[in-house]
């Protein structure tokens, strides 16, 4: 019998898998996600038609998109080096918002809108040709074959993220484990709407120059993993 509490899920509303709760909030954390999040919070609309850049004060350059911000090191660091560019974060697991929001505080940024939940019920609400990139950095890989199913890289999730992504735009995705870039290479290598910009190994070896280091990566390296920095851009539309 199905747990009534349980979302049924739709296509907008799909099943999520992962960790969403944490331990209690530090109470200066706890303030934050009080008084910050819902200034700069996204909350998932009814209609679709929605213009991201209009979740801003301002009107940005570009408009980027992180989904799984972790501990908002990187979508911090980037909101700082590019303060015309809006960036929209995505993050189920309250321990790292209450994270990106201590960066957003300390260094008075204001780019940056965040979705406290599973990214996919907005995005498949905006408007076509959106976003100038979007990053997917050191996911969770489902490592166990049953669970292959739950990794965000999949035909569903490409389809809409292609349909979001402007011409040309690029698709940003990292991981230490080995499995999950192969996995990302099958699906995107021959993604009818994708192209691999590597042109020799350094490429996927070494970020690229603008590139900010996430917590899960510097985690890694200390352990010894490499690391691969993989980039596609979105092919234009016929």
């Amino acid at each position: 019998m199905r747990n009534s509490n349980r979302p049924i899920p739709t296509p907008d509303r799909p099943n999520f898998y992962g960790r969403r709760g944490s331990r209690p909030l530090k109470d200066s954390r706890r303030a934050l996600v009080d008084a910050l999040l819902p200034k700069i919070g996204i909350t998932y609309p009814e209609q679709a038609g929605v213009v991201p850049h209009d979740y801003f004060d301002f009107t940005p350059d570009q408009l980027w998109l992180e989904i799984g911000f972790g501990g908002g090191e990187h979508l911090a660091g980037q909101a700082q080096a590019n303060p015309q560019t809006g960036i929209i974060g995505a993050e189920p697991f309250m321990d790292g918002v209450g994270s990106l929001l201590r960066h957003i505080d300390e260094r008075g940024l204001t780019n940056v809108r965040v979705i406290a939940d599973d990214s996919r019920p907005l995005l498949y609400k905006l408007v076509d040709a959106c976003f100038d990139r979007a990053f997917l950095l050191f996911p969770d890989p489902w490592p166990k074959k049953r669970h292959a199913e739950r990794r965000f890289i999949g035909p569903k999730n490409l389809a809409l993220l292609a349909r979001l992504l402007k011409d040309g735009a690029e698709f940003r995705v990292a991981s230490d484990d080995m499995q999950y870039i192969s996995w990302t290479l099958q699906h995107l290598h021959n993604h009818p709407d994708f192209e691999w910009l590597a042109e020799s190994p350094e490429d996927w070896r070494n970020p690229p120059e603008d590139w900010v280091k996430t917590r899960y990566e510097q985690k890694a390296l200390r352990q010894g993993k490499k690391c691969n920095y993989l980039r596609f851009r979105r092919k234009h539309r016929d």
